[in-house]
Formats: C-alpha cells, sequence, structure tokens
C-alpha cells in the first residue's frame, strides 16, 4: 500500500520522512501551488467574487510531482500547516488533483499537527479530517478583500501621485499609525519642569527623597514649571537642617510570570532583547519549527510559530513541572500549573503557545547544532516557556514620607522578596523613562526619626513627545487595535519599506515624502479604509466567517459596493490638491506664490509659475524652509563630453558631478572618487569614451566608461594601461585577494599575471 504525504517545505518534509515506514512517501509542495493572475478581472466582481486560479509557474513542476505520485498512491495526506492559509493550500492541492479524470476518486485527507515530533505526526496520521470549507471560505474572503482594494485604490495612486505605489487592507492603517506619531513629534512643544529633590543619609546608606507637598498643595510631577518657583521653594527649606519621618508604609506586592509566547509577543521579544525584525524572527523561527538535526535525529524545537494562543498542553505542563522539580528549590515550583487566557479577540484556543517541542533539550545542550541566530532565539522561546510555570516573583515595596517645616518629600523603595520566575526571564521594556525613583535602597527607618538634611536642590527636566515607532512598539498597537493577525505583522512591515513609504532610523520607522502624501491621500479621501475599527472589524468578520458565523458572498457584496461606489467619486481629484501645497510666501524670481511640490526625490519648493519661471529649493532634514546655495562651479575642469560647465549636484544618493547643461548633455561622476583613481583610459569597447571611476548606490566602487548608455562597458577591478600577452587586450584589471595577493588578470580571456 502506497501512501504519500504532502506538506509546504521540503525542510519538513525531510523531518517528517524520518518518522514515517517505507510505505510513505513525503514531498513538499512549496507552498502554494495556485494564485490570483495579477492583473485586472482576476475576481468575477459579477458572478459572486468567483477567483480564476491559475497554477504559479514557478511551482509547476512541484504540481506535475504530486501528480504524478498521485497515481501510484492509495492514499493522500494533506498536512500542510495548521492555519487558515494552510488549510487553503491544502484546499488548492485537492482540487489540482481531482481535475485529472484517473484521480478523481482518490482518497484524500487533511492532517494537522502543531509540532514536528514523531508522536505528534503519527498521532496526525491516525486522525485524519475533512479539509475545514469555513476556514477555506475566509481564506478567500481575504484574498478577495485584499485584491479588491489592492487593484482599484492602488491604480487611484498611480494615476494621482506616483506609479509603483500601492495600498493595503492592513498596510494603509499600519502607514497611517506611523504618519500620525511622526505628525505628533513635529507639533510637539516641550515645556519645562523641575523636581525638587531632598538629599539624606542614615549611617552609611545615602538615599533621596522627591518633593509631594508644599504648603498643603500636591505636588504632582511637572506642577513646577517655573524655575523661580523651584528656587523659591529650596530657598524656604534651605535654613532647615533635620527631616521628620511621619509615615512608612510597608506593602507585598506578588510580580506574576508573563504567558508563553504567541507569534507577536515573540516578534516583540525578539526585537528588543535580540535585535531582530520581524521578518528575520520569523524565518529563524521556521527553521526551528520545520527541523533541526541535532545529532542523534533530526526534529521539529518548537511548536507552529504562527498561533494567537497561550495554551500549553496538558502533557507539556507535566514535563516543564517536573523539570522545574528537578532543578530548580521547591519554592520556585507553584502548586498548580499555571494557565493563561489569551488577550487576542477570536484567538484559537484549540492551537498552543510558541513553545519547546521538549523542555528537556535545554538550549545550551544542543547549541553545537545551531546557528548564532538559532541558539538565540530557541533560547528566549525555553526561557520564556519555562518562566511561565514558575512562582510568582514577591517585592516588598517601602514608601517614606519626610517632613521639612510645611514641605513633605517621599523616597521609594523596593527590594526582592523572592525572585520566582525573575530568576531566569526578566522583562525588558521600550521607550521608558529611566528613573531611580523606585529602586533606592533604604536604610532600616521609624517614624518619628529624624534624618539630617544634607541637601535640597532642584534637577530641570523637559516634556518629551512620545517616541516613533519601532518594529515592535509597531506591532503592539497594531495587535491592541486588533488590526492584522500573527502571521501578517512582518509581511506589513515588508512592504512598507519596499514600497519605501518609511525609512528607517535607528530602528525608528519615519514615514518618507512619498508615505506622507500616500497616507495623507487615504486618510482624507478614502477615510474609511485606514480607520483603525473598520480595519478591526473586517478582522473580526474573517475569524467569523473561519468559525462558520457568518458567509463571506454577504460580506464581500456589501463591501464591493461600497469601495466601487468611492472609487468612481474619487477619479476628478487632481493630482496637484494631492502632491503640492501653497506656502504665505512668494517667488524671489517673479512674484509668483511658492508651493511645495513632490518630485523625483521627495519634497522641495517650487514657484507656481513653472516652467516659465523655474526657481526652486530644498528642504532641509527638520523641513524648514532654507534655500539651496547655487551650484558649485568645478574650477579647473570642463566636461570631458561637450566642454561644457562641471558643477557639483545633490541627489537621490549623496552628492554628485555632473555637466550644467543637463539634460542635452548626461555626463556624471562621483564627487567623492577616491584621489588618484582616474584611469585615464580610452574604453576598449566604444573607443570613444573613457574609463571613469563611479560609485553604486550600495557605496561600492566601480569602473565604466563615460560613454554610457551608449557604452555599458564596466569593471569591477581598476583597469591598468598594459596589453595582455595572451589575446592582446589593450587594458589589464588590477586586483587584489586575501589568498592570490595583487595580480593582473584580463577581462578578456582570464589570463592572470602575478605581481
Amino acid at each position: 500500500m502506497h501512501k504519500l504525504l504532502i506538506v509546504e517545505s521540503p525542510a519538513k518534509a525531510k523531518t517528517i520522512n524520518k518518522y514515517l515506514g517505507n510505505q510513505f512517501k513525503v514531498i513538499a509542495s512549496f507552498g502554494h501551488i495556485r494564485d490570483l493572475p495579477k492583473k485586472n478581472g482576476s475576481i468575477d466582481t459579477e458572478h459572486d467574487f468567483t477567483p480564476k486560479y491559475q497554477i504559479i509557474a514557478r511551482n509547476k513542476k512541484h504540481v506535475d510531482e504530486i501528480i504524478a505520485l498521485s497515481k501510484d498512491s492509495d492514499y493522500i495526506y494533506l498536512a500542510t500547516d495548521p492555519d487558515r492559509e494552510g488549510e487553503a493550500i491544502a484546499w488548492h492541492i485537492e482540487q489540482v488533483i481531482r481535475s485529472y479524470k484517473a484521480l478523481k476518486d482518490k482518497t484524500i485527507a487533511r492532517v494537522t499537527f502543531h509540532e514536528i515530533t514523531e508522536s505528534a505526526i503519527k498521532n496526525a496520521i491516525t486522525h485524519p479530517r475533512n479539509l475545514d470549507l469555513n476556514l477555506i471560505d475566509a481564506q478567500q474572503a481575504r484574498l478577495t478583500l485584499d485584491y479588491l482594494i489592492g487593484f482599484n485604490i492602488s491604480p487611484l495612486l498611480w494615476r494621482k501621485i506616483k506609479t509603483g505605489l500601492s495600498a493595503g487592507r492592513v498596510q494603509s492603517p499600519a502607514l497611517r499609525l506611523i504618519c500620525e506619531r511622526e505628525a505628533e513629534i513635529k507639533a510637539f512643544i516641550p515645556e519645562d519642569y523641575f523636581k525638587i529633590i531632598l538629599a539624606t543619609h542614615k549611617e552609611k546608606i545615602n538615599f533621596t527623597a522627591k518633593l509631594i507637598e508644599y504648603d498643603n498643595n500636591k505636588i504632582e510631577l511637572k506642577s513646577i514649571k517655573l524655575k523661580t518657583e523651584a528656587e523659591n521653594i529650596c530657598n524656604s527649606l534651605a535654613s532647615f537642617t533635620k527631616a521628620n519621618i511621619i509615615n512608612i508604609n510597608k506593602k507585598q506586592r506578588t510580580k506574576k510570570p508573563f504567558a508563553p509566547f504567541i507569534t507577536s509577543s515573540l516578534q516583540i521579544d525578539a526585537a528588543r532583547k535580540l535585535g531582530f525584525n520581524t521578518d528575520k524572527t520569523m524565518k529563524i523561527a521556521q527553521g526551528l519549527y520545520e527541523g533541526v538535526d541535532i545529532g542523534n535525529e533530526i526534529v521539529g524545537l518548537i511548536t507552529y510559530m504562527r498561533t494567537d494562543s497561550v495554551n500549553l498542553a496538558e502533557s507539556t505542563l507535566v514535563e516543564i513541572r517536573n523539570y522545574i522539580s528537578d532543578n530548580f528549590a521547591a519554592r520556585y515550583l507553584p502548586a498548580a500549573a499555571v494557565k493563561y487566557t489569551s488577550k487576542v479577540k477570536n484567538a484559537q484556543e484549540a492551537h498552543e503557545a510558541i513553545r519547546p517541542t521538549s523542555i528537556n533539550r535545554v538550549p545550551e545542550k544542543i547549541k553545537q547544532y545551531l546557528t548564532s541566530d538559532q541558539f538565540k532565539l530557541y533560547e528566549l522561546i525555553w526561557l520564556r516557556t519555562l518562566a511561565s510555570q514558575l512562582s510568582s516573583a514577591i517585592l516588598d515595596t517601602t514608601a517614606v514620607d519626610l517632613k521639612i517645616n510645611n514641605a513633605v518629600f517621599r523616597a521609594n523603595g523596593v527590594t526582592v522578596n523572592f525572585d520566582g520566575f525573575t530568576a531566569i526571564y526578566q522583562e525588558v521594556l521600550e521607550d521608558q523613562v529611566a528613573t531611580d525613583d523606585d529602586n533606592i535602597k533604604l536604610p532600616n527607618l521609624t517614624v518619628g526619626e529624624q534624618l539630617d538634611v544634607d541637601k535640597i536642590d532642584f534637577t530641570q527636566h523637559q516634556t518629551e513627545p512620545k517616541p516613533r515607532f519601532s518594529e515592535a512598539s509597531l506591532v503592539k498597537a497594531l495587535e491592541e487595535l486588533g488590526i492584522g493577525r500573527p502571521s501578517t505583522y512582518a509581511a506589513i512591515i515588508s512592504t512598507l519599506n519596499k514600497r519605501e513609504y518609511v525609512l528607517m532610523d535607528k530602528k525608528r520607522f519615519i514615514p518618507t515624502d512619498i508615505g506622507d502624501i500616500v497616507n495623507t491621500f487615504l486618510t482624507k479621501h478614502l477615510t474609511k479604509y485606514v480607520d483603525y475599527q473598520f480595519t478591526a472589524n473586517l478582522e473580526d468578520t474573517l475569524d467569523d466567517i473561519s468559525n462558520g458565523k457568518k458567509h463571506k458572498l454577504p460580506i464581500l457584496q456589501e463591501f464591493w459596493l461600497a469601495l466601487e461606489a468611492t472609487i468612481k467619486d474619487k477619479q476628478n481629484i487632481a493630482r496637484s490638491e494631492l502632491t503640492s501645497a501653497k506656502l504665505d510666501e512668494n517667488c524671489p524670481q517673479c512674484g509668483k506664490h511658492l508651493l511645495t511640490k513632490l518630485g523625483k526625490y521627495g519634497k522641495f519648493i517650487g514657484c507656481s509659475g513653472y516652467p516659465e519661471c523655474n526657481y526652486m529649493r530644498k528642504l532641509d532634514g527638520s523641513s524648514s524652509e532654507a534655500p539651496t546655495a547655487d551650484l558649485e562651479v568645478i574650477a579647473d575642469r570642463v566636461c570631458p563630453k561637450d566642454g561644457g560647465v562641471l558643477v557639483v549636484r545633490t541627489g537621490r544618493y549623496g552628492k554628485f558631478i555632473s555637466c550644467k547643461n543637463y539634460p542635452k548633455c548626461k555626463y556624471i561622476e562621483n564627487v567623492d572618487k577616491p584621489k588618484n583613481d582616474e584611469t585615464n583610459i580610452l574604453c576598449p569597447e566604444c573607443g570613444v569614451g573613457h574609463i571613469v571611476t563611479k560609485k553604486n548606490r550600495y557605496g561600492s566602487w566601480f569602473y565604466a566608461c563615460d560613454n554610457y548608455p551608449k557604452c555599458k562597458t564596466l569593471y569591477n577591478h581598476k583597469p591598468i594601461a598594459k596589453k595582455c600577452t595572451q589575446c592582446e587586450s589593450p587594458i589589464m584589471l588590477h586586483k587584489i585577494t586575501k589568498t592570490k595577493g595583487e595580480e593582473y588578470i584580463c577581462p578578456k580571456c582570464k589570463f592572470s599575471e602575478k605581481l
């Protein structure tokens, strides 16, 4: 009896193949085998939104393999990923197999598993099921919604702003978040405030306390806004040498462990602790899930990494508790297993959290089999899972109030009574203002005791705007708003970067000019489709389709009618309305008003009288208007092409030298090319141009003909006017490598000559 099991990836197939006998053949579909063609008409909006799928060209050979092996198989198991997308892939495979008359009646079953271990695979094989049509409908509904938005709003962006732009159901609200945060930062006006600090001591322990009350008025943070007020308070207390302890408040609080990872929390912590971006985290996690050779076996090290459930299987809880009992003091093991409730709406509680497939695979013991990044991520998952089942930490907090005349100061201290789960896992918070207020080491104190006043002084502070989003904080914000799902966050961020809607500065998102304009257009004219609540409700609707609570057709019909009407209504918007804005300033050359405009390399200021008046200037980095200097002239040289004046210009990749007669003459060269690196060699290909030094967009130097684009001769190594002794090529290339040292290489016949 022959059995065929189809998974998505070859790595997973290789791992699973080890667990099944010779009667099984395990192969990979390499992801989706069918998709919608990237063109209009792929969704038939006139006939129940019927999708017109076609085989993905690059996967045609894998489809052929599936069909060939299906003919020789008695049973076919579809073992794609256990989520909505995986269910859809399984459905596509079944549809393609059954489209062949000879295979129409084959026995095809769906199997799912959340970890790639021998027991999980064999258990799945013995408990097959039918395809879940609700999950398939939900995936098709998502695909259709994304298609309708992409192929109707994106062309509008092309016509009104710039070709190559795109809008997305989830991508656009994410861009809105980034742009709104940037607008807040630009509009923020910082305010000064002052803290009054008392410095005191007992025995050899020094500590500080901050003013919380003065003249029977409560002093809130930021309530003292004037330096003179701070000085007056300090001066009024300067003559006092003693502080009386009037109250000591001691409390004990517990700090509960964190739930095991779900997709979003893994991405957030991997960003904060390891510096991984979301895409990198998911790729590494995929490899850990699909299987790693750890010497004596190939095994999946973690459970499925796309999940919104914080549940752990009962067998896993038993294993973890046994590990804690064997490796920790008795106090670290809670009386019962710790259970968690998902905060994610419509979380699939039947799934599990991201966890090691066995807590006994201690990271250090398998480190030699993992790459550095695999080890870091596996260790993070292992520690978080183990910590989730450790006892809570117990903290002792103390608040001491000290009175000086009409002023009350408070010192706060925290001591760890019992470290609990924090012994192995500490939370890393972003964007938290550093403060020592709650970590002061306090001596033993009693009410009524007097302490010496060492100093009373003030410190100056300034309010700050909310920080720009990092990948971690953006994922957190999207999750809190209910926008997107675990599997989509990495793709959202990747698309924003790919479309150049955002830039990363110190690992923070900054919207580009084009991103800002796209967001302005969408929020002003297509408000509904970047509305956070609308997007979140749409996600809930897809979940309802997954659960069988709603049907996809009425939802798609309602959505399409509204979208179609909106697109028709916005066809007549003038492009200038979106890409330019009037300034309260007139042109210094012709007197007409100036505009901010969108150019090839971002925003600039230009005259509304263009092309009659060609006045323009750039916006500086802070977006304040500042005129650029006149073009710098290269005094001792002329253009080698037409004899024109050479000038220094600024382009997308920095400064460069070009002919002032541009665009008639398109000669350019790098302004910062290496000294003494001019070749002055006649191009051996065209015999007209000369070989010059250039730099690509990534900062690497190369040598090319200045007769480009007519001549496209290019060398990665410096050309030398030396004839090749083998083929008589007029030039040789000077190449330096670590292994071979310096040598001349002929670009034609590859003959090499040692130096």
